[in-house]
C-alpha cells in the first residue's frame, strides 16, 4: 500500500495547481491523472487577474506569460460577418505590456497586480506538469486511473491502475476529485449537478495558420465572433498567435474547414491545417456540494460553464486555493474542526455567483446575435441600420463577457465562520466592476509601497499580520501569541507607507494564507483569543456559550 497526505485525482490546471500548492507547504501529494499525457484540446484561452496573481504566488506567473501571447500584441474584440468585412463592432483592449504599465502608473487599490494572460490550456498543463513534477513531496502520475475508493473516520482508500494494468492501493488521509466535468468522484460521491445542461451542441477545432494573424484585413486581436446564420461561430486566437480555434453549432455532415474558411473570408488566400475537431455542449451547472466526509471536488467536477467571461478554469483555480492551505491546516494539526468545513460553504457560494455570471454573459450574446439580419451587409438604409442594431446591443451585452473585474477578483466570501463578521452588507460582491475593499471575506487590494515593491510581495504563506503607520503604534503581541498558540504560521508586518493606510482604511489586518481578509481593525482586538480562534477554524467561543475554550485552546 502507498501511503500519501492528499491523493488528487485528474491532472488538469485545477489539480495541477493544487499538488503545486500543497508540495510547496509541505504537504505530501500523489497526483493521478488516467491520461499518459496532455493533449492539444483547444480549451481555456485566459488565465484572469486574480489567477495571475495566484500564479505569481507560486512562483508562475513569469514564465506563464513567457509561453503565452505576446506581451505587446493587442486583445480586441471583434464582431464581424467574416474577417475580412469592415467590423460591425470592435471593442479595444490593451495589451499585457500596457496593462502592466497602467498597473506601474496606478496606486490606488483599483488596479490587480497582475493583468491577465491569454494561454491556451494544452501550453499551460504541460508548464504545471514540470512544476509539479518539480516540487518536492508531490508524485506526479500520468497513466494511471483511479478505479474505486471507499473512506473511513481516518481517511481513504483508493485502487489505482497502473500503465501496465498492476493494480495498486492508496492510502491518503484526504483525496480532491479534480477530474473532469464527468467526475467519476462526484458521482461515487452521489453529489448532483444542477441547472441547464446540454444547451448547445457545439463543435470545436483548432487549426494552424502561421501568416494569417499578420494578415487578418480587420485588425489584429483575440476574439472575432461570427455574426451569421445562429450558429454562434467564433474564432479565438491561440497563444502562439499562428493557431485559431474555432467554435461552432454542431451540424450534421458540415464541412468544418469550409466554415472556417469562410469565417476568415474566401477573399482572403491563405493556407491552414487542421490539427483537432471534437463535439463538445454547453452547460451551466453546479453542484449541491463541494464533498462529503474526506473527499472534495473542485475545478469542472464542481461547476460547468458557458465559456463566456472565462470563468471555468479561473473559479477552478480559486476552488484549489482556498482548499490547499485548508488542508495543509488540518494536516498539521493548528486548523480546527471547521476549516476544512468552510471549504464547502465558501466556494460554493462563488462557484454559484460565477455560473450566473457566465449565464448573464451567455444571454447577452444571445441578445445581439439575436438582432442579426440577413441584410447585415447590404450597402442600404436597411442594412446600415441592422449594423448600427447590432453594434448598440453587443456594445453593452459583449462587455459582460470582458468587462468583469469585479467577478474575477472582487469576490468575497460571507456567511463562512472562519472571518471575523462585522455589522452592515458591505460592498456588492456581485458587481462587475471592481472596487477595492478591506471588507472581511475580501482579497487583500494591490497597492505598491514606497520602494516600488508590491505589498501582496511581502506576504508570507500562512497568515500576516499588517500594522500600519509608525512603527510601535500598536502592541499586537496578544493576538499573535493566541495565533502562534494554534501553532499557526504567522508573519508580522509593519509598513509606513502612506498609500496602504490610505486605500486599507484600516491599521491593523489579518490576512488569511489566500490573501483574503480575516479581522480588521484600528486597535488591537478586545479578545485577540476569539480572533485567532475564529480565523483558524476553531470557532466561535462567543458563539458556543463562552470565551474560555479558544483561551484555554491557545494557552496550550
Amino acid at each position: 500500500m502507498i501511503e500519501t497526505e492528499v491523493l488528487v485525482v485528474g491532472a488538469g490546471p485545477a489539480g495541477q495547481t493544487l499538488a503545486i500548492d500543497l508540495g510547496q507547504r509541505g504537504i505530501r501529494v500523489m497526483l493521478v491523472e488516467k491520461l499518459e499525457k496532455h493533449g492539444i484540446h483547444p480549451k481555456l484561452e485566459r488565465a484572469n487577474a486574480r489567477t495571475m496573481e495566484i500564479f505569481r504566488r507560486l512562483g508562475l506567473s513569469e514564465r506563464i506569460r513567457d509561453a503565452g501571447f505576446p506581451r505587446d500584441c493587442p486583445m480586441d474584440v471583434f464582431i464581424v460577418t467574416s474577417m475580412t468585412a469592415p467590423a460591425v463592432l470592435h471593442l479595444p483592449y490593451a495589451s499585457v505590456a500596457e496593462l502592466q504599465a497602467d498597473i506601474r502608473a496606478h496606486n490606488d487599490g483599483t488596479r490587480p497586480l497582475e493583468p491577465y494572460q491569454l494561454i491556451s490550456q494544452y501550453t499551460l498543463d504541460p508548464l504545471l506538469r514540470a512544476q509539479a513534477e518539480a516540487t518536492p513531496d508531490v508524485d506526479v502520475r500520468f497513466g494511471h486511473e483511479m478505479l474505486d475508493f471507499e473512506q473511513d473516520a481516518a481517511g481513504v482508500t483508493a485502487r489505482i491502475r497502473c500503465p501496465d494494468g498492476s493494480i495498486e492501493t492508496v492510502r491518503a488521509a484526504y483525496m480532491v476529485g479534480c477530474d473532469g466535468g464527468s467526475s467519476p468522484v462526484r458521482k461515487a460521491l452521489g453529489i448532483q449537478l444542477s441547472g441547464r445542461g446540454r444547451i448547445r451542441h457545439m463543435r470545436a477545432a483548432l487549426f494552424r495558420a502561421d501568416d494569417l494573424f499578420e494578415r487578418i484585413p480587420v485588425g489584429k486581436g483575440r476574439h472575432y465572433h461570427i455574426i451569421g446564420d445562429s450558429d454562434f461561430t467564433s474564432i479565438t486566437v491561440q497563444d502562439s498567435t499562428r493557431h485559431f480555434r474555432m467554435n461552432t453549432m454542431y451540424r450534421e455532415g458540415e464541412d468544418v474547414e469550409e466554415k472556417f474558411r469562410r469565417s476568415v473570408g474566401h477573399d482572403l488566400d491563405f493556407e491552414f491545417e487542421t490539427l483537432y475537431t471534437g463535439e463538445w455542449y454547453q452547460h451551466l451547472l453546479c453542484v449541491d456540494s463541494l464533498g462529503r466526509g474526506r473527499v472534495f471536488i473542485a475545478g469542472d467536477a464542481a461547476h460547468l460553464v458557458i465559456p463566456t467571461g472565462g470563468l471555468g478554469m479561473n473559479t477552478a483555480v480559486g476552488d484549489v486555493i482556498d482548499l490547499a492551505w485548508k488542508l495543509a491546516g488540518t494536516l498539521r494539526g493548528w486548523g480546527g474542526p471547521e476549516l476544512l468545513q468552510s471549504y464547502l460553504t465558501e466556494r460554493l457560494q462563488i462557484d454559484r455567483r460565477n455560473v450566473q455570471a457566465s449565464t448573464n454573459a451567455a444571454e447577452g450574446r444571445v441578445d445581439w446575435r439575436g438582432a442579426y439580419k440577413p441584410d447585415i451587409n447590404d450597402d442600404t438604409p436597411e442594412g446600415r441600420a441592422t449594423r448600427a442594431e447590432v453594434a448598440r446591443i453587443a456594445d453593452i451585452e459583449q462587455r459582460k463577457t470582458n468587462e468583469i473585474l469585479g467577478i474575477e477578483m472582487g469576490y468575497r466570501y460571507i456567511d463562512t465562520t472562519i472571518i471575523c463578521q462585522e455589522p452592515g452588507e458591505g460592498p456588492d460582491p456581485d458587481s462587475r466592476a471592481y472596487t477595492p475593499t478591506t471588507w472581511p471575506g475580501a482579497r487583500i487590494p494591490h497597492v505598491w509601497l514606497e520602494d516600488g515593491s508590491a505589498l501582496q510581495d511581502h506576504m508570507a504563506q500562512g497568515y500576516n499580520l499588517i500594522k500600519l503607520g509608525p512603527k510601535g503604534s500598536h502592541d499586537t503581541r496578544a493576538l499573535e501569541e493566541a495565533l502562534r498558540g494554534f501553532g499557526a504560521p504567522l508573519a508580522v508586518h509593519e509598513f509606513e507607507d502612506e498609500a496602504p493606510l490610505r486605500i486599507y482604511g484600516h491599521t491593523l489586518l489579518l490576512l488569511r494564507p489566500d490573501l483574503h481578509v480575516a479581522w480588521r481593525g484600528n486597535a488591537p482586538p478586545d479578545d485577540p483569543a476569539r480572533v485567532a480562534s475564529i480565523a483558524t477554524g476553531h470557532g466561535d467561543p462567543a458563539a458556543a456559550g463562552g470565551q474560555e475554550t479558544a483561551r484555554a485552546a491557545a494557552a496550550s
